[in-house]
């Protein structure tokens, strides 16, 4: 066997397994993408579960404390006030350069952060079903692919078939996050998609850019070859 018929074997055997690795990693593509499509997008979200958009009106005829009560609590230049209730008691959320605090609106006393038992509270209020199941509240301080959202916060963990947590923010008591079963399905395959297998959010890595490339150059190839051996131009050659 000479050089040249070994280099075109060894050639061979690479644009093998090049179309294979190439190949599998489209049918991943076509399956996560077609997959996460499929999937209700309310019921990634945990919509249907629990409810993040419900606003609870401030009491009328509620006392509210003075504004300039509330630039000397904060001791810090402020940037934005917000009022609104936080487990049925009017707040004011606080922003400043060094992040944010809540008040009692009626007083302007500082309040501690979101502790486990007010957080359970929060999530339990806007969990939707008729029966709620049991909970348990685990505290959170460093960002996970689940969850990438404000830190420290509390996950409140719930005994139901989809496996729900509610994140909800010590901070600023405010529901941050909602995953469920159907929701780490979808993330599962969303990394698959992305190629990022450890944080679940680099759309932009080399591994990605490189496939993508080499997939678009094994389509193109493969147009010209179908276009190369498309009948009429047999019979034009026949011809």
């Amino acid at each position: 066997m000479g050089r040249r018929t070994r280099y075109h074997l060894a050639a061979s055997r690479v644009h093998k397994w090049l179309a294979l690795i190439l190949g599998a990693q489209l049918l991943i593509w076509f399956a996560s993408g077609a997959l996460m499509s499929f999937l209700p997008i309310d019921k990634v979200r945990g919509e249907h579960l629990v409810d993040r958009e419900a606003i609870a009106t401030i009491p009328p005829n509620t006392r509210m404390v003075a504004l300039e009560t509330l630039l000397t609590q904060a001791n810090a230049p402020i940037e934005a006030i917000a009022l609104r209730m936080l487990d049925g008691r009017p707040i004011a959320e606080v922003v400043t350069g060094k992040g944010v605090r809540l008040f009692d609106a009626r007083n302007g006393a500082a309040l501690p952060p979101v502790d486990a038992i007010q957080a359970t509270r929060i999530a339990r209020s806007a969990w939707k079903g008729a029966d709620k199941p049991a909970s348990q509240p685990i505290r959170v301080s460093a960002e996970s692919p689940e969850y990438r959202g404000a830190l420290p916060a509390w996950r409140i963990a719930f005994a139901d078939p989809d496996h729900t947590s509610v994140f909800v923010a010590a901070e600023t008591g405010k529901i941050t996050a909602v995953r469920n079963g159907t929701w780490r399905l979808y993330d599962f395959f969303w990394s698959l998609h992305i190629m990022d297998w450890k944080n679940h959010e680099n759309f932009n890595s080399w591994w990605l850019l490189t496939f993508a490339i080499g997939g678009l150059a094994l389509g193109v190839a493969g147009t010209i070859l179908l276009f190369m051996r498309w009948p009429f131009r047999r019979a034009r050659r026949n011809a």
